[in-house]
C-alpha cells in the first residue's frame, strides 16, 4: 500500500494511492482510518511531505564508501567507521515535498551536495525492542535527499545550517508499506545523468540494529522518521539543476534547485 499526504480543495488529507488515483481517507495510517470513496487523479493534487515527524532522526556515517570519499575538511577518515549505531537529529523546518525547490542561500559556497537516503517511517510506539522484533514498529519506507553545505558542515560547531537550512531535506513522494529494504538499490541522478548508485542495504548497521539500539534509551512514536545515510561520493548541485533520488520499489523523489534571494 502507498500512502500519500496531499492538498486538494484547500484541504490536507491522507490518501491511498492506487495506480494514478488517490482515494481520500478519514484518519491516517498512524491511527484508525476509513476510506471515503472520494477519488482524485494523482496529477490533480498537490503532494506534501508524506508525514510531519514528531522527531526527525538521521543515522550518521552508515556507509563505509561514503566515509572513504568524504571531504578531508570534515575531519573524517576511514578509521572513523562507527563501532555502534550513531544517531543524530534533523529539523522539520528543512523538510519539503516531491517537486518543491531546494533553495540555495546567497552566502552558500559551491559545495551544496545531494545525499540519497532510505527513510524508515515508524508506525507505532516502540520501546526496548530486540533486534529480532525491531521491524515490527515500522509502517513503511520513503526517500530523502539529505542536502548538505559541506563548507558549513566543516566549519560550524553543529550542523544547524549545513544540514537544516530551509528546504534542505526533500522527502517523499509517498510511504510504501510493502517495499522490501533487503532488495533495494539507490540511484541519484543530476539533470538526468546518473551520478551515484549503490546497494541500499550495504549499511554499517542495518535498520533493525538502529531501532533496537535507539529504543533501549528512547521511545519511538508513530510518524517518527529515521534517515539511514548515503553511500559513495556526492557532488555539487547548483541553481538550475534537477536532482532525482530513486530507490527500488519507492518511485522517484525529484526536486529542482534554485537560488535564494
Amino acid at each position: 500500500m502507498r500512502w500519500v499526504r496531499y492538498e486538494a480543495a484547500e484541504k490536507v488529507s491522507y490518501g491511498i494511492l492506487e495506480g494514478d488515483e488517490v482515494e481520500e481517507v478519514s484518519g491516517s495510517p498512524f491511527d484508525t482510518y476509513t476510506r471515503t470513496g472520494v477519488r482524485r487523479p494523482l496529477d490533480s493534487v498537490k503532494l506534501l511531505i508524506p508525514v510531519v515527524p514528531p522527531t526527525f532522526y538521521a543515522a550518521g556515517l552508515n556507509y563505509v564508501d561514503h566515509l572513504k570519499v568524504a571531504d578531508p575538511g570534515l575531519g573524517l577518515s576511514v578509521g572513523d567507521v562507527p563501532t555502534r549505531p550513531n544517531i543524530g537529529y534533523r529539523a522539520n523546518n528543512a523538510l519539503i515535498a516531491h517537486g518543491e525547490p531546494i533553495v540555495v542561500p546567497k552566502d552558500a559556497t559551491e559545495k551544496v551536495q545531494y545525499e540519497g537516503e532510505l527513510v524508515v517511517v515508524i508506525g507505532k510506539r516502540a520501546k526496548n525492542l530486540s533486534k529480532e522484533d525491531a521491524l515490527s514498529c515500522v509502517l513503511g519506507y520513503t526517500m530523502g535527499n539529505d542536502v548538505s553545505e559541506r563548507t558549513w558542515q566543516a566549519s560550524d560547531g553543529t550542523m544547524w545550517r549545513s544540514k537544516n537550512t530551509d528546504t534542505f531535506k526533500p522527502m517523499g513522494p509517498w510511504i510504501d508499506t510493502e517495499a522490501d529494504p533487503t532488495k533495494m538499490r539507490t540511484e541519484v541522478r543530476l539533470n538526468g545523468k546518473r551520478v551515484s548508485e549503490f546497494d541500499t542495504t550495504n549499511m554499517v548497521f542495518g535498520i533493525a540494529t538502529y531501532i533496537s539500539a535507539m529504543t533501549r534509551y528512547l521511545t519511538l512514536y508513530p510518524g517518527d522518521v529515521i534517515w539511514m545515510g548515503t553511500d559513495g561520493a556526492t557532488d555539487n548541485m547548483k541553481p538550475g539543476d534537477v536532482v532525482e533520488i530513486e530507490i527500488t520499489g519507492l518511485g522517484v523523489l525529484r526536486n529542482p534547485v534554485v537560488a535564494g534571494e
